[in-house]
């Protein structure tokens, strides 16, 4: 297929729309069902790189949750505790942990579900009959995957009535090493971005705490190749395989560091007893019992805990949680490891970090406070690696 012409570009007034290959070559990718548009392929294929890399790089195989051209989080397939399965609204799928391809996917899907909510998905290798069954009863526009089983391909064509998107890419794809845009009428033209971000690339750790686990190490690769595919500026923070908190396009790093903090300790409070035994109501569905637990774990509580309105989201009115016992559970995570995609310029990133558990660190370095950072870093025992290569994506 040379060319596939799109419903519309970014938005519906934006026509005509196609994607097609300027050197007259196929298309990679082979469309075996629905119609993706424009911001689909963009995820599509923002998202491909994304997993392809960590798996070439980790070994493990990957999946990811993308969302206008971020990743919400992004996995490798390491069995998920009993807390994390229902966490992530998956301790019902049968064979799940058979499956590390499902793993990838159940953590990438469940660590922001509200973000996740109608994404797009990538997968690094052929798509499984259990990791279909858990993607069947998501709200989700398409996949992009090197393959798909059978009877996993009859589970995905079934979605969306007949229209769900589905997607493979020729794995062995490369493209050309130039690579151009237009903005405004004007051509754009760079490199592609081949930095390989491997083990390697954390060897120079330059705080008084020099011992790097391989499993964190592993966290740290995540969180910086998710970077590589988020849209800037951005931090990530990662834990047991998986991005569990994605600061995207934020202005100020500050911000990214914040916005990463609070979803990676969501992700931690969504796993307390206190959440995990909520009673909801029948009929409450997931989208909306992962509304409510997003309620219950904010500064709005109330409005799913007083009278008249508890009713509708529980069966038994559950405790507060209070910000106090909050605190109390995230002051005692530690572990986390956080990447980010441009060096800090303030301490500040450090500290906000800290308290949410992080204890290893990757950035480029290159600030003229780098020794504030460094200091910031030693005084809470962090180890942490220069990069010396920004991974800035637009």
């Amino acid at each position: 297929m040379k060319e596939f012409s799109l419903k519309y570009g970014c938005n519906p007034n934006q026509k005509p729309a196609r994607i097609f290959m300027a050197n007259g070559a196929d298309l990679p990718v082979e469309i075996l069902n629905g119609r993706p548009g424009y911001i689909n392929f963009l995820d599509a294929f923002n998202s491909w790189q994304l997993v392809k890399e960590i798996k070439e790089n980790t070994g493990m195989v990957a999946a990811t949750s993308f969302k206008h051209v971020s990743p919400t989080s992004a996995a490798v397939g390491k069995p998920l505790s009993a807390a994390l399965k229902k966490s992530c609204f998956v301790d019902d799928i049968e064979g799940l942990d058979d499956s590390p391809l499902a793993c990838a996917y159940a953590r990438a899907r469940g660590t922001d579900r509200m973000s996740s909510f109608g994404d797009w998905i990538a997968l690094s290798d052929e798509c499984d009959e259990v990791t279909a069954n858990i993607i069947k009863r998501e709200v989700s526009d398409g996949i992009i995957a090197p393959g798909y089983t059978p009877k996993a391909f009859e589970i995905l064509k079934s979605k969306r009535k007949g229209g769900f998107n589905i997607v493979q890419i020729d794995r062995d794809y490369v493209p050309e090493e130039i690579e151009r845009k237009q903005v405004f009428g004007v051509t754009f033209e760079q490199g592609r971005n081949n930095f390989k971000i491997d083990r390697s690339l954390l060897s120079n750790i330059v705080t008084r705490n020099k011992e790097l686990p391989e499993d964190k190490a592993v966290d740290l690769i995540i969180s910086l190749i998710t970077l590589k595919y988020t849209q800037s500026n951005s931090v990530c923070f990662a834990a047991d395989g998986q991005a569990i908190g994605v600061g995207a396009g934020q202005q100020s790093r500050i911000h990214c560091t914040r916005l990463a903090a609070q979803k990676a300790d969501l992700w931690h409070l969504r796993q307390h007893e206190k959440v995990l035994s909520l009673q909801f109501a029948e009929g409450v569905g997931r989208p909306e019992m992962n509304n409510i637990i997003d309620i219950y774990l904010s500064e709005d509580c109330e409005d799913v805990l007083k009278d008249g309105a508890w009713q509708s989201c529980f069966k038994v009115r559950p405790e507060p949680f209070t910000k106090e016992e909050q605190r109390a559970y995230l002051n005692t995570i530690s572990g986390v490891s956080l990447g980010s995609d441009a060096f800090f310029p303030f301490s500040d990133n450090i500290e906000r970090a800290y308290r949410s558990g992080v204890t290893y660190v990757a950035e480029p370095g290159g600030s003229v406070r780098d020794d504030l950072v460094i200091e910031a870093a030693d005084s809470h025992n962090m180890v942490m690696a220069f990069t010396g290569m920004r991974l800035f994506h637009h």
